[in-house]
């Protein structure tokens, strides 16, 4: 992969993050705070608790640090899915969004 097919690939998953935010925020009570700083989304919840995500442009990876851990994540030609085997990225976060807010919470592509 090149570095502006990562780019590309890596800012639409940025984008699909801050859709899926403004979706949850719209159809549920969950007070999901969103904040972007270049290559950075942070999630914020009504406890305080967050879920960081950050490229990696270096290593063509995006990178989440949520509740329940750190996670690597690599594009495999259709999907970023994560490098020890814990699942493809939305699937994921909506797993760690879900606990970290006490509701179940949905993000997709």
């Amino acid at each position: 992969m090149t570095d502006s097919e990562y780019m590309d690939l890596a800012e639409a998953l940025l984008k699909a993050v801050e859709r899926g935010c403004d979706r949850i925020n719209d159809e549920s009570d969950a007070d999901l705070d969103n904040q972007r700083v270049g290559g950075m989304v942070t999630l914020t919840f009504s406890n305080r608790s967050q879920i960081i995500i950050n490229l990696q442009k270096p290593l063509h990876e995006i990178w989440m640090a949520a509740r329940a851990g750190g996670f690597h994540y690599r594009w495999d030609g259709a999907q970023w899915v994560d490098t020890k085997g814990h699942g493809e990225f939305f699937d994921h976060l909506s797993r760690c969004a879900s606990e970290q807010a006490g509701q179940p919470l949905s993000f997709s592509s």
